[in-house]
């Protein structure tokens, strides 16, 4: 296993960090704990979860179960020094958390309170926001993104605020290290202004959508990961499964994300097809396992990555763990490259 230095911290992050999304909804709290045991014996020391997790769906009697999983792993088992832990505080607009209320400092030690209560722990590694108040051009929002309407100046005495809030909770010891999500390039820009200016906690990574299909992130933002030491928390690098090949030829395996949500939140389109088929034929020609080719790629970025991935079976678990030392040639990086230019963001 390879590890990564989160940001400008002490902390050594796994490359590969595994994803919880679907624990308490495709998952029971036996698969989950046997996957956070075997994810352990490989050298995992990174889990990455949410407050208003599971998803597929996210509803309101399920929000907050999949910490709860986590807490009842650490009841029985212990361990809480060996992993590092990440959480998230849900942004504007989710009607199941906080009647959708946007992050405020008020907002901020109560959210924070309710994650230790269920992770079952006294201490949060990593606190992310989840997405920003003023919204995101992430899931597909980018084709028709329009940021004209915001208001920078409240924008920044908010980040300012919640400064003062993420400070104060470093104090009490409740969280160690603060990054964002799905966060662009100026708002990341600014968390750093508003942390310089406050003596609040600086960012130390950036978790957005990024993967063979999604590339969004390969230039503004990765400009800012190197010369900020931003580290990226990369999800769904497996495009929400679409690079495992297993929808190609119109196949809906019978439970699968796609089975469940229809159209993988905007993923699914000919052209996300097409360009699955010339990353599996990339993988062939350089006898590569496509799930493991596509997570290596993710982890052998200009900047530093731990990349999420998650698992609703064993079988893909132990997969996705073998690409933690797999290294790609500059042949089949070159590829993936020619592929990127002949299928742009594909969805």
């Amino acid at each position: 296993m390879k590890y990564v230095t989160l940001g400008r911290t002490d902390l050594s992050v796994s490359a590969l960090c595994l994803g919880s999304m679907t624990w308490g909804s495709q998952n029971t709290i036996e698969d989950a704990h046997e996957q956070i045991n075997t994810s352990l014996a490989a050298g995992i020391n990174f889990v990455d979860t949410a407050e208003m997790y599971p998803v597929n769906p996210v509803k309101a009697e399920t929000v907050g179960r999949t910490e709860r999983i986590i807490g009842q792993w650490f009841e029985r088992v212990g361990q809480r020094a060996n992993i590092i832990l990440a959480t998230k505080h849900s942004g504007e607009g989710l009607k199941h958390v906080r009647d959708g209320a946007p992050i405020t400092p008020e907002s901020i030690p109560q959210a924070i309170e309710g994650s230790l209560r269920r992770l079952n722990t006294d201490y949060i590694d990593l606190y992310q926001f989840h997405w920003p108040n003023r919204g995101s051009y992430m899931f597909r929002q980018n084709w028709s993104y329009d940021p004209s309407g915001q208001k920078p100046d409240e924008v920044r005495q908010n980040m300012a605020d919640c400064m003062g809030a993420l400070q104060d909770e470093i104090k009490r010891g409740t969280i160690r290290h603060f990054g964002l999500s799905n966060e662009s390039a100026w708002g990341m820009s600014e968390w750093l202004k508003a942390a310089d200016a406050t003596g609040g906690p600086r960012p130390v990574s950036l978790q957005n959508e990024y993967s063979l299909m999604c590339r969004l992130y390969d230039t503004d933002l990765g400009e800012l990961s190197c010369n900020e030491d931003i580290t990226c928390l990369p999800f769904s690098p497996l495009a929400a499964g679409l690079l495992t090949g297993k929808y190609q030829g119109g196949a809906i395996p019978k439970g699968s994300r796609m089975d469940l949500n229809g159209d993988l939140g905007g993923r699914k389109s000919a052209n996300g097809f097409a360009a699955v088929d010339t990353y599996l034929k990339i993988a062939k020609k350089f006898d590569l396992d496509a799930p493991q080719m596509a997570l290596a790629w993710s982890m052998q970025r200009p900047f530093k990555t731990s990349s999420i991935f998650g698992a609703t079976t064993m079988a893909q678990l132990e997969n996705s763990l073998k690409a933690a030392d797999l290294v790609l040639s500059d042949e089949v990086m070159m590829a993936l490259d020619v592929a990127g230019r002949a299928h742009p963001q594909p969805y």
